[in-house]
């Protein structure tokens, strides 16, 4: 994806400066980054505690570090702390999500998500003290256009995520479908597209998840 570059072709480069760990190191560090991480869950219940100052900035710097194809950088990380906005937000939301789940869900779908307990209330985008909207940025008056959009959108998200859970955090990834409302309530051109809701702060005291299994590394990797 982002590998493209045409053999011989005459561009800028820099020097790389390589990240270094000696060979010895290497499955130790990664898997206490696995350790880190496998503590991560989505949360729904959010306590009030502010967020400390910079976090939010730090994360977004990190999710910009994802490579995106022909380096477009397609994503825009909308920031809202304060409390109308997120009022119409979770009031747009929660039109939508009663849509999905009295007609637009299959049944099929809805089985999916009857093991997590969701419905269509959404308390979280007004308890969290941030939410985080995530648009992919198409072509417009002031963007150029981009390559394997959601591709690199997703793997920004990704690093966002691991990076506000590095710093104590919970987060949810919400995906109201339509989303074209969030251009409304996050002030938005046209070209920039909804692609994630992110609730962001310290987990409500006493917060419960679903009790779910993740797969086997043997159920999801292969090696030939």
């Amino acid at each position: 994806m982002v590998d493209s570059a045409v053999a011989g072709a005459s561009h800028p480069t820099v020097p790389l400066t390589p990240m270094t760990v000696p060979a010895h190191q290497a499955e130790d560090r990664s898997k206490a980054f696995h350790d880190v991480m496998a503590q991560r869950r989505t949360v729904r219940d959010y306590d009030s505690r502010p967020i400390p100052d910079g976090v939010i900035e730090w994360a977004v710097r990190t999710a910009s570090t994802a490579p995106s194809g022909a380096h477009v950088q397609p994503w825009r990380f909308v920031v809202i702390t304060d409390p109308e906005r997120k009022r119409l937000l979770r009031e747009a939301a929660e039109a939508e999500e009663r849509e999905f789940y009295s007609h637009r869900a299959s049944e099929e779908w809805l089985a999916a998500l009857a093991p997590i307990g969701t419905d269509w209330h959404k308390p979280f985008l007004e308890d969290a003290p941030a939410v985080i909207v995530v648009f992919e940025v198409h072509k417009g008056p002031n963007s150029p256009r981009p390559y394997y959009t959601k591709e690199s959108v997703g793997i920004a998200v990704g690093l966002l995520l691991a990076s506000l859970h590095q710093a104590g955090l919970a987060t949810l990834t919400h995906t109201p479908s339509p989303m074209r409302f969030l251009n409304e309530v996050c002030d938005r051109p046209a070209e920039e597209r909804a692609a994630y809701v992110i609730p962001v702060g310290y987990p409500a005291e006493g917060a419960r998840v679903p009790d779910l299994r993740r797969k086997d590394l043997d159920e999801v990797m292969v090696r030939l």
